[in-house]
């Protein structure tokens, strides 16, 4: 009878969980349309469906506004929310710490810290002359230059030093160190150079060319596949390093995969669509409510899937604005994921164990 029991709980957790993601992806793709109809150039749904699925006789500028600049956006929008929350949760859990996220290991302030370097530094050369392509790509190569060298640092201390929350602190220096040089820059920098690069750090799922969104959707997949490569340590690290290694967890090896997905996933965000605050910290909290679990094998797919929707929802209400201006999506982000971290903190004896 008791068998019998714990089968039936089983199921009925399995079934909840299956009808919650069968939800979910039901509204994300509410969302998805609903953010391509979103713009100056009002498309309806109907019409909106009819040109996705490559029917003639449409309108061409329709066709020609959805293809090459809403659905980019999307699609910029969906990988930048899967790819934060992911990062996130790998960062709550190997940390144990239900405020950690991309963040923390300093390695969006080291891209910032590498996009300030190319606008604040050298924009007369790369920016005031019109060579816009080429300071586009400088940009992007010397964000991945900032946030490799943070990489580089976390990696060589993480060998060295075995307490995770010395770690922790460490990122979180690091970051700091980085925020001040550039800090520094930006009180020695032009009025033109300051203003690009506060545009920038304002964040922008806009901007991107065919060959950019290309670039990061495989920078994007290839920090999922080191995801899912520590995926099944993911869960006895909730229970300590001590059972992690009883049950033939490399911890090291672990650690260093988790570190280089996240700074992958986080990294390549911020450097092709500026720094996208509060997302990761909010959404894998959202997934643990949701789902009533801790269990990694549904967290990472919940915490994908709920971090495309807000992404899409922030990108949406971006554009909500009744005089037509394009709210900055980094504040959009925070307005949307401060209340969530305020709600972890004055309840935080619930979340002191992230799983």
């Amino acid at each position: 009878m008791l068998i019998s029991t714990d089968h039936s709980i089983f199921t009925d957790r399995r079934s909840r969980s299956i009808f919650i993601f069968f939800i979910l992806v039901v509204l994300l793709f509410v969302f998805i349309i609903a953010d391509i109809m979103t713009g100056a150039v009002r498309i309806p749904a109907e019409k909106v469906l009819r040109i996705l699925t490559g029917i003639t006789g449409e309108n061409q500028v329709w066709s020609t506004i959805l293809f090459d600049f809403r659905l980019p956006k999307t699609l910029t929008a969906i990988l930048a929310g899967s790819a934060l929350s992911v990062s996130g949760l790998q960062m709550q859990t190997i940390f144990k710490n239900p405020l950690a996220g991309p963040d923390v290991l300093g390695v969006s302030a080291g891209a910032s810290l590498g996009v300030a370097a190319i606008i604040l530094g050298f924009g007369d050369f790369f920016v005031i002359r019109n060579l816009s392509y080429m300071g586009s790509w400088a940009q992007i190569i010397s964000a991945w230059t900032g946030a490799g060298l943070v990489i580089l640092l976390i990696m060589y201390v993480s060998l060295r030093v075995r307490d995770i929350m010395t770690i922790l602190i460490l990122g979180i220096l690091f970051g700091s160190a980085a925020s001040a040089i550039v800090s520094i820059l930006q009180y020695f920098s032009q009025q033109t150079e300051l203003k690009i690069f506060v545009i920038w750090s304002m964040g922008s799922l806009g901007n991107l060319t065919a060959v950019q969104l290309q670039v990061m959707a495989l920078s994007v997949i290839t920090g999922f596949i080191l995801a899912l490569v520590t995926l099944k340590e993911l869960n006895p690290l909730l229970l300590g390093e001590t059972y992690s290694r009883s049950m033939g967890v490399r911890i090291k090896r672990t650690r260093m995969l988790m570190f280089l997905s996240t700074s992958i996933l986080s990294g390549s965000i911020t450097a092709f669509c500026g720094p996208l605050a509060f997302v990761g910290i909010a959404i894998p909290h959202l997934a643990r409510l949701l789902f009533n679990t801790s269990n990694h094998y549904v967290l990472v797919p919940a915490s994908m899937i709920l971090g495309s929707m807000l992404m899409l929802l922030a990108d949406i209400l971006s554009q909500a604005s009744p005089s037509g201006i394009l709210l900055p999506i980094n504040s959009v982000t925070a307005i949307l994921g401060i209340p969530v971290v305020i709600w972890v903190i004055i309840y935080n004896r619930r979340f002191v164990n992230v799983g």
